[in-house]
This record gives structure tokens, C-alpha cells and sequence, in this order.
């Protein structure tokens, strides 16, 4: 299986920068328009977010923006509505990113056949078991060519890394803490941990997230992974700054320099 996220991996080894941001926030009709302006940035790879009422593994920032996108009126059904002409916006990789509740009121062929309609390469759903991929997702996801992207965090054994990396496509999501997302403490970067990881060669490359919000802290984990992905300081940055091209790109050019 091939497709945008892999091709990316193989033309980038280094650097690569994913974005996160909630669909419907700011506003509800924002999505196509943060899109185009991730687009005109040149980010690597972008991730969309859709909205929960509870958002066990997020920090406050993605909450308040996920509450407030449902108050918009998001749903999946919407996003999807709004993501229809994806690909004519961008061909950069696209993933969706949220959690199994809502997959399950959907219809767990039906959103992995709409992801694939619109264009979308992968998900990261990780409310969701590894046994419940098995047996509920994996064959779907290969048929429709969608990526299954799991979680490590410092706390997963050898043994369990390297079975997730065996069903996981695409890449590793590398959670730089036990905390939730946002978190800028200095104790979110243990460097002994992205090393063991970077040390077991794994099939997959591997994103760092959770706590990246600028350049430094870009800089500092790329040394141990093929990239970062940024949220909370993303989000944080539209709801103050806007979301028009001339921001965006302000925030891209910040963290790549």
C-alpha cells in the first residue's frame, strides 16, 4: 500500500513538519481556508482534527478549540462535506486525527470509505485498541490505501513498539510525554527515549509531538526523528492571530526558520 504519507517519507528523510488544527475552529467554515494557507506555507504534512466532547489525550488548548468547533456546529459529516474538494486545495498528505466515538456513530467502513473519496491518506485514532484495528479496521484500511498511524509513548516496552510498528502504516507517532498535549515543560524532551526508539531501527520513520511549539523544541527533537508534528501552539497561534495566509506562513516560517 502507497500513498501520499509514504511517498513522503521516501523524497524526505529529515525536518518533515505536520501541522495540526481542529476543523470548524476558529470558525466553522475555516477548514478550506487554513488548508489553502498550510498549502501556500509549504508544510510537509497537515492534520486535521475532528471535534469530541471529551478529548482524553489533549491539553487545554485542543479541548477549548474542540468544544468550541462543536458550539460552530461541526460534525463529520460537515467536514467531510467540506473536504470534497480537497485535492483541488493540495496534495500534500492529510490526516485525520480524532477519536473512536465518533468513528463508531459514523460507521467504521463508511469513514474509511469517505477518507479515501476525499482524498485523505491516513488516521490517527488513539482511543482506538491495537486488537480493535485487527480485527475491525485493518482490512479496510488496506483496501481503501488508508494509513493506520499509532501511538508510542516512553512508557511502551520494546516488545510492544515493535508490534505496533508492524501494523502501523506510514509512520510512528512518537509522543514525547506521558502528559497531554500542549505541555511546554522541559521534562516533555527525554532525549534517552527518542534515542532507544531511533536505535531499534524500526519499519516505520517516526514524528515526535505532544510539547514541540517552536524552533528550538522543532530543532531539538528532529535530531531524533524524521520530524515533528505541532498543535496546541498552532491553534493557539489562529485564535490569536487569525487564520489569512500572511499568518499562517508567519507561523510556519517561525518554527522552520
Amino acid at each position: 500500500m502507497k500513498n501520499r504519507i509514504h511517498s513522503l517519507f521516501e523524497t524526505k528523510k529529515e525536518h518533515i513538519l505536520s501541522l495540526y488544527f481542529t476543523a470548524g475552529f476558529p470558525n466553522l467554515n475555516d477548514t478550506l481556508s487554513i488548508l489553502k494557507n498550510l498549502e501556500a506555507g509549504d508544510v510537509d504534512m497537515i492534520e486535521i482534527g475532528f471535534p469530541y466532547s471529551d478529548p482524553l489525550a489533549d491539553g487545554p488548548v485542543i479541548q477549548q478549540s474542540s468544544g468550541q468547533a462543536i458550539e460552530n456546529g461541526m460534525t463529520l459529516n460537515l467536514l467531510f462535506e467540506q473536504l470534497q474538494s480537497l485535492r483541488s486545495i493540495t496534495q500534500k498528505p492529510i490526516v485525520l486525527m480524532g477519536y473512536l466515538n465518533v468513528v463508531l456513530q459514523f460507521g467504521e467502513a463508511a469513514f474509511i470509505e469517505k477518507c479515501a473519496e476525499v482524498g485523505v491518506d491516513g488516521i490517527i485514532i488513539p482511543d482506538m485498541p491495537l486488537h480493535y484495528y485487527i480485527s475491525n479496521f485493518k482490512a479496510l484500511c488496506e483496501k481503501n490505501q488508508v494509513s493506520n498511524v499509532l501511538l508510542v509513548t516512553p512508557e511502551t516496552s520494546e516488545e510492544r513498539i515493535r508490534q505496533l510498528d508492524s501494523y502501523s502504516s506510514g509512520f510512528i507517532y512518537l509522543v514525547a510525554s506521558n502528559s497531554i498535549t500542549g505541555s511546554t515543560s522541559g521534562s516533555t524532551f527525554r532525549t534517552d527515549y527518542y534515542q532507544r526508539i531511533q536505535n531499534m531501527n524500526l519499519k516505520n520513520p517516526h514524528l515526535i509531538g505532544f510539547g514541540v511549539h517552536d524552533k528550538k523544541t522543532f530543532e531539538t527533537v528532529c535530531k531524533f526523528g524524521s520530524g515533528a508534528i505541532i498543535g496546541s501552539a498552532f491553534i493557539k497561534h489562529l485564535k490569536e492571530n487569525g487564520t489569512s495566509k500572511a499568518s499562517v506562513e508567519e507561523f510556519v516560517n517561525a518554527i522552520k526558520g
